[in-house]
């Protein structure tokens, strides 16, 4: 039969072929009308779940009994189980029946539709024109700083062709003097020899003549002739070249990116979609016991299976979760660190107080990344974009801020408020971290106080739990 000319049959009950059945078995994936259902369960060789026919597919095989059906889920150990294993493997948990936990879901995953769509989805839509009209700015302002450039560099040749011959000008004057100078001397000197001569000759004549009245009448000219002209020495000028000063030519100003955070944050609740089903435990519990060698200050985790810690000593050491020590390393300055976090990347980076500096290990090799001045880097972070974000305490001790870094390049500072007043006190440890809503939060001890700043710096809220 020509598919084009036939319709396509409507679902059946697999039992007795009633046209539309409006439920179904999740387990044996057949479709059943109300009068077969009973016959259906009577079947004991393996386990039903029937469910009206809208709601197929809303069934789960335990993992730990691959032929029965779940009928919870485990919120702690975020699975789907029997509830025969409620009572054992997972004792004590917090469980949500499943069609429940579903719908829940099914909820969380509509609202997340809908903000990426009337929210998140246009204020990322208005930034690609904006990025546009930067890059053509960009472009625009390279090509007038280009010509610029160009323009005060033959500025600057004509400067130094002016100069070039000034002092070539200067030279061939000075070279006029010297030569005048030793040219009469020459001169003075060359009539002495052609008097000597001279006199050399008639002295001679006189020695061979016997005429009493001409060798009377001889008159010695040597006393002259023994002051002998001084011999001159001109000094030879010389040429000192100054060091050239690259930037008597100007410089570009330095890179700065403001960063413009867009006024719309999500509600922390609904930030994580699984955060409605995940809640505070009461008491905490101790999932792995490592044993470090020295007194520990700072902890970063490499992976789920490796974590870099820091303390009392200048040497940084990475263990796994046996508390075996994997790799060490130690401080450039051979002093404690500062603090320590680790990159997207898996590059440990950590703070050096005492040299001011922040440094970075990839691989085996540690490198200086940032060298500050005037300013004393205290804890660090890292964001879910791999900026870094630093605690920093100012040389005096007066003040702190917060300064995010992409690399070695500083992007934005935090250090007041709206009202122009610090947020941060000026010393001691201020841990830092980045959460999800991009929010940045400093913990500062001093002050009694965790400060929430928004990702362009602007305060949200101060908690100060010296009130409790």
């Amino acid at each position: 039969m020509d598919p084009r000319r036939s319709a396509q049959d409507v679902v059946r009950c697999q039992l007795c072929d009633t046209p539309v059945p409006p439920l179904y078995c999740g387990i044996c994936h057949i479709h059943l009308c109300k009068a077969c259902v009973g016959a259906h369960l009577l079947d004991e060789s393996t386990e039903h779940r029937v469910v009206p026919f809208e709601k197929r597919g809303l069934t789960t095989k335990c993992q730990e009994h691959s032929t029965k059906v779940c009928e919870l889920y485990c919120e702690e150990c975020d699975i789907s189980i029997r509830a025969t294993c409620a009572s054992s493997k997972h004792k004590g948990h917090k469980f949500i029946e499943i069609l429940k936990y579903f719908e829940d879901k099914k909820d969380a995953i509509q609202k997340d539709l809908q903000e990426l769509k009337k929210s998140i989805s246009p204020i990322c839509q208005e930034i690609v024109p904006h990025i546009s009209v930067q890059k053509a700015d960009l472009n625009k302002n390279s090509q007038k700083l280009t010509s610029d450039i160009d323009k005060h560099g033959e500025d600057l040749y004509r400067e130094v062709d002016i100069i070039i011959k000034n002092v070539k000008s200067n030279l061939e004057e000075i070279d006029s003097k010297q030569l005048d100078v030793l040219n009469k001397q020459e001169n003075e000197i060359k009539r002495t020899i052609s008097e000597i001569v001279q006199c050399t000759t008639d002295l001679e004549k006189l020695l061979n003549s016997s005429d009493i009245n001409l060798v009377t009448a001889y008159n010695s000219r040597n006393t002259e002739f023994r002051k002998l002209p001084p011999k001159l020495k001109v000094s030879l000028p010389s040429f000192t070249p100054q060091k050239i000063n690259k930037e008597q030519f100007g410089s570009l100003s330095s890179l700065s990116n403001k960063i413009e955070v867009h006024e719309y944050t999500m509600d922390a609740p609904d930030a994580d979609t699984s955060a409605p089903y995940r809640t505070l435990i009461d008491e905490p519990r101790i999932v792995k016991d490592i044993k470090t060698e020295r007194l520990v200050r700072s902890v970063s985790c490499l992976s789920g299976e490796h974590i870099w810690t820091s303390g009392s000593d200048s040497i940084m050491r990475l263990y796994n979760l046996q508390g075996e020590l994997m790799k060490s390393v130690k401080t450039k300055s051979g002093t404690l660190p500062g603090d320590i976090a680790v990159t997207q990347k898996g590059d440990l980076v950590y703070t050096d107080y005492s040299d001011r500096s922040i440094n970075m290990m990839k691989n085996t090799d540690v490198q200086k990344l940032i060298k500050l001045q005037g300013w004393k880097p205290r804890n660090v972070c890292c964001t879910s974009s791999d900026d870094l974000l630093v605690v920093m305490i100012s040389g005096d001790g007066r003040k702190a801020n917060v300064v995010r870094y992409s690399g070695p390049s500083e992007k934005q500072t935090i250090e007041f408020n709206d009202k122009g007043q610090p947020l941060y006190l000026s010393y001691d440890i201020k841990y830092i971290k980045e959460n999800k809503n991009l929010d940045i939060c400093v913990a500062d001890y001093t002050a009694g106080a965790i400060v929430v700043v928004n990702q362009a710096g602007k305060l949200r809220f101060t908690f100060n739990w010296s009130s409790f």
